[in-house]
């Protein structure tokens, strides 16, 4: 198993845009969007870091318990997971297995990804869906986390049905412009 690699140089296919240019303008949004969460994420994850130091030191060192800093913590990398899976997916950097694309012809290959691609799809919208209906439940019922911080569950709910709707609309995208490549051919 291994990423893409987009990482690396000339591995990974580039973005191929879209000739629609309402296609083209939806992925220019989302490029814009995915930047922005990503910057926000990594700032989440200093202060999910900076966090759990803290709560180590003080309950170490003070003998002081802590009552919202594991929450806090999880909540900030639940919203830097789910929010930044759309930018992995749009430099194709999700963990993939490449032993079997090698040995394809390109033709093959192709359908390959467009099938996964379709089925990532579907699985991830059932995802997003039941997502949504979690915040929702959440937010009606008022549901809180079992700690004493007790913060209110509909935040993580609703960072994972945004990720993974954001995710779906960029392999969406992606599907459309394989489809819409195959017909410039």
């Amino acid at each position: 198993m291994s990423s893409h690699g987009f990482e690396l140089p000339g591995v990974a296919p580039a973005p191929v845009a879209a000739s629609h240019p309402v296609v083209a303008g939806a992925q220019a949004g989302l490029a814009f969007i995915n930047k922005v969460i990503l910057i926000g994420s990594s700032l989440a994850l200093i202060a999910a870091s900076l966090i759990l130091s803290y709560s180590v030191l003080v309950r170490y060192y003070f003998k002081a318990a802590t009552y919202w800093q594991d929450e806090a913590s999880v909540f900030l990398l639940v919203g830097a997971t789910f929010l930044t899976a759309a930018y992995v997916q749009s430099k194709r950097g999700h963990v993939a297995i490449d032993a079997v694309a090698g040995l394809l012809p390109a033709g093959v290959n192709r359908i390959r990804m467009f099938v996964v691609d379709v089925v990532s799809l579907l699985f991830c919208a059932f995802f997003s869906w039941k997502s949504w209906t979690l915040f929702h439940e959440a937010w009606e019922d008022g549901q809180v986390t079992s700690s004493t911080w007790a913060p209110p569950l509909w935040i993580p709910y609703s960072i994972m049905a945004a990720g993974m709707t954001q995710l779906c609309v960029q392999i969406l995208l992606q599907i459309i412009v394989a489809i819409d490549g195959e017909h410039r051919r």
